[in-house]
């Protein structure tokens, strides 16, 4: 097989420019109408609306300010680098936003997405064109990866479409590497595999490695001990050379409860959930499904899972026609292998580092371009039994749709069982689903037994079949989430661009509440805010939260049980959304059925562009003082619905911390040896004392508020204070979360920053003085990353002189040969 391989050849570029031309063309047949439906702004629902569009603008205005270290604008503050390079640091199509003003970046989510369906085409056009001999056929591959049920599934993953176009281009660089002998090339394409989203490059990583194997013990490629070595150093090329972006990422990560999960126990072999494995290969022979509306198998708790890989028009029969009349090549065993992989829980897992956590299967994608080249060799080779394929093809489509849809199941509803027939989520577009898997399997024969017999004729046939039932799927998978936005008109109306109707002259400066409205609202508009949906934060924050009993996974949400964090992390308004607060029963309000505030201490402020604005009476601004300090021990003690207010009473720190500072702090060996002893309930501690209540609360707000700082501004690398202290020495506490990054200067001193509260921080300042503080941020790891960066450049250019110094010496004793021989 790998001396059937053929080289890239110039002749077939018109083919990579058809490709691309026709890709784009689709896409834009199917993005623009939507567009335009939303008045030039392409608006999904859920996620897209809530992350993709406000990430985008807002590190387009962080990058065209030029502030990338800490970011102060996402939840209580990030490292931007980290928290955003899985989203779009390493993706080139944000940077060509770079150019537009930031206000006008919403509308380029539409043409951007166009770009990436056209761009995927053409990297697995790439890719394939090598592994077929017509190179119209590795064009229609192109369309089919870049519109299959992955990839439409993906549309609400704004990112992922950036892995799904360097996959291919790293195969391909892969055989040029293997079978052309071109050195560099993959080095190259490793590390922009690695920039451009370090967590798809695990499973790419893992893939590659499965790929070599396997041709390497086919006997496709011939191993070599020389050529391994040499892609081994160009692997390591590769990987140091995305050290820039990967090193800040990680350690900026560690830590992070999402991480935390391995593989162990029956839960490593087999799925929990029994529905999981219909669905992956209900996946295969249906369109996609909607990510958050499951339908084909609803209890299998795998909403956003990314559990998809159907094949316009020829759904599996190219698949299944391929793996009858090949028994030992090397796509066999990738499909066979990859499947056995996504079946095994443990195997799964490794495609994420392992992360069993959660179910993901955003791997599929590599599986889909492997039933593509199927499909596509299938298509060449005239020994193909169609007819036998597609009967099994259509005959397990058919028996899917049956059996899901007619199974009879008794439900109950208000303690009343309630017969139906079929057992999906919803039968409407169940059926819509199982329409054009089968409509397609039925062009697709109807185009085959016509045309088949001629291969021009049944090119393009096969093209146009593609081209309807690729488009035909996609306006409705596509347009059923359009439609079943809650957010987009929200946010066209009063929140995207509009930050100029709240009429607040200090809301930059502090935080405010967006509870219950619209996910990162804040961020649209550039405010600070204690809401925020952004999975990769600071740790510091996960840490924060999980310490005082407040679940933080995917978003910080605190609810209204949890008010004494407010004032404890400086927020000062509370916006509610008052389009919504008729309905009482669903807690869209701020405000109950009698006209009371859901938090104590919070008055109305104003009404303003579809928001009614409260004011927090137990306002504390950033940057205070306590007078109470207390161990981390001492604040278990503290009833977990009682502990956001207790932080209010005194800061918590370790036992270190306390005898560190304990000429603040009180501390002393002897007053803390029986909590630290053999009998700890001996020991009376200050949080017994601790009252709760709104008075209690009041009390001890208007005191923290007595004793802050005068300022408190961010800067382009941190923020800094002034804080007039008339006591004696004092802990100054930020609610801003932890770093390694930061270094911190009072009067021009460098001191120690404290992590405190479980996440937060704090520094000593002097007593008796007008204390002048200066934090400075720097993304620790990005200077070690950059420059091991450079070195792997500059090992890349030694590394291509030396081959092409050795080239031209084997090129001239060739040569010389050839001349000896005349």
């Amino acid at each position: 097989m790998g001396k059937r391989l053929n080289p890239y050849s110039v002749k077939s570029r018109h083919w990579l420019a058809l490709t691309f031309a026709a890709a784009l063309c689709m896409a834009l047949l199917l993005f623009v109408p939507f567009i335009v439906f939303n008045n030039g702004i392409f608006f999904y629902f859920g996620d897209f609306n809530v992350q993709e569009i406000p990430f985008y603008q807002l590190i387009h205005g962080q990058v065209r300010d030029g502030t990338l270290g800490w970011n102060h604008l996402t939840d209580l503050g990030t490292d931007t680098l980290a928290s955003y390079s899985f989203y779009l640091m390493g993706s080139p199509f944000f940077w060509l936003t770079i150019p537009f003003p930031n206000e006008f970046v919403p509308y380029l989510i539409g043409p951007i997405l166009i770009l990436k369906f056209a761009c995927t085409a053409s990297s697995a056009y790439l890719w394939l064109q090598r592994h077929v001999r017509f190179k119209g056929y590795a064009a229609v591959g192109g369309i089919l990866y870049a519109f299959s049920g992955f990839s439409l599934y993906n549309v609400f993953f704004f990112h992922f479409h950036e892995p799904m176009m360097m996959f291919p281009l790293l195969l391909a660089a892969l055989d040029c590497f293997l079978y052309d002998r071109r050195r560099g090339i993959f080095a190259v394409a490793v590390c922009a595999a690695c920039v451009v989203n370090y967590y798809f490059f695990v499973g790419q990583a893992l893939f590659v490695i499965m790929y070599f194997i396997v041709l390497a013990c086919t006997k496709t490629w011939k191993f070599r001990i020389t050529e391994f070595l040499l892609l081994a150093l160009e692997v390591l090329i590769g990987f140091a050379g995305a050290m820039f972006m990967l090193l800040p990422s990680v350690l900026g990560l560690l830590g992070n409860p999402r991480l935390d999960s391995y593989p162990k126990g029956w839960n490593a072999l087999v799925y929990d959930r029994p529905q999981r494995y219909w669905l992956m290969l209900l996946a295969f022979f249906f369109p996609a499904d909607i990510p958050a509306l499951p339908t084909f198998t609803p209890e299998s708790n795998c909403k956003w899972a990314s559990v998809a890989g159907w094949l316009p028009f020829f759904g599996m029969t190219g698949v299944i026609a391929y793996l009858q009349l090949h028994r030992k090549s090397w796509l066999k065993k990738m499909i066979l292998l990859l499947i056995l992989f996504a079946a095994v829980p443990a195997l799964n897992s490794m495609f994420q580092l392992l992360n069993i956590s959660i179910f993901y299967t955003r791997w599929f994608y590599m599986l889909v371009l492997m039933m593509v080249l199927a499909t596509l060799r299938s298509v060449e080779d005239t020994r193909a039994d169609w007819n036998r394929a597609f009967v099994w093809s259509a005959g397990i489509t058919a028996g899917f749709s049956l059996l899901i849809g007619v199974m009879p199941e008794l439900t109950e509803e208000k303690d009343k069982e309630i017969f139906r027939l079929g057992v999906e989520a919803d039968r409407i577009r169940f059926w819509i689903y199982a329409i054009f898997a089968l409509a397609g399997l039925l062009c697709f024969i109807l185009l085959y037994r016509k045309f088949g017999n001629t291969k021009r004729r049944w090119f393009v046939a096969m093209t146009a079949g593609v081209f309807a039932v690729a488009m035909g799927a996609s306006y409705f998978s596509v347009g059923t989430g359009v439609l079943e936005s809650g957010t987009t008109q929200t946010i066209q109306r009063y929140i995207i661009n509009q930050r100029d109707k709240i009429e607040i002259d200090d809301l930059e400066d502090v935080r405010s509440d967006f509870y219950k409205d619209v996910d990162n609202t804040a961020m649209y508009w550039k405010v600070q805010s204690i809401n925020c949906f952004q999975s990769s934060v600071s740790p510091s924050i996960m840490q924060f939260y999980k310490n005082i009993g407040i679940t933080r996974d995917v978003a910080s949400r605190p609810d209204f049980s949890a008010y004494g964090i407010r004032p404890l992390l400086s927020t000062k308004y509370y916006f509610d959304y008052n389009h919504d607060n008729l309905d009482h029963s669903k807690d869209e309000s701020f405000v109950d059925i009698d006209g009371n505030t859901k938090m104590p201490c919070w008055k109305f402020l104003k009404e303003c562009n579809g928001f009614d604005i409260y004011e927090n009476e137990c306002y504390i601004p950033m940057g205070f003082v306590f007078d109470n300090y207390v161990t981390e021990e001492e604040f278990d003690r503290v009833a977990d619905q009682n502990r956001p207010q207790a932080l209010l009473y005194g800061m918590v720190l370790t036992r270190e911390q306390m005898a560190k500072y304990s000429d603040i702090t009180g501390y002393t060996e002897k007053r803390y040896s029986a909590l630290y002893g053999t009998e700890p309930k001996l020991f009376k501690s200050s949080v017994e004392s601790y009252a709760f209540g709104e008075q209690p609360y009041r009390e001890a707000c208007e005191k923290l508020a007595q004793d802050c700082c005068d300022s408190f501004r961010y800067t382009d690398d941190g923020f800094c204070a002034e804080y007039e202290n008339f006591g004696s020495d004092k802990l100054m506490f930020f609610s801003i979360p932890y770093s390694e990054g930061f270094t911190a200067e009072v009067n021009g001193e460098p001191v120690d920053i404290e992590k405190v509260d479980f996440g937060l921080m704090a520094v000593r300042v002097p007593g008796k003085s007008k204390c002048d503080i200066v934090f400075h941020y720097e993304t620790p790891g990005f200077r070690l990353g950059l420059q091991v960066s450079a070195c792997a450049g500059i090992v890349l250019a030694v590394y291509l002189t030396a081959v092409l110094i050795i080239w031209i010496i084997r090129r001239k004793r060739n040569a010389i040969r050839k001349n000896s021989r005349i």
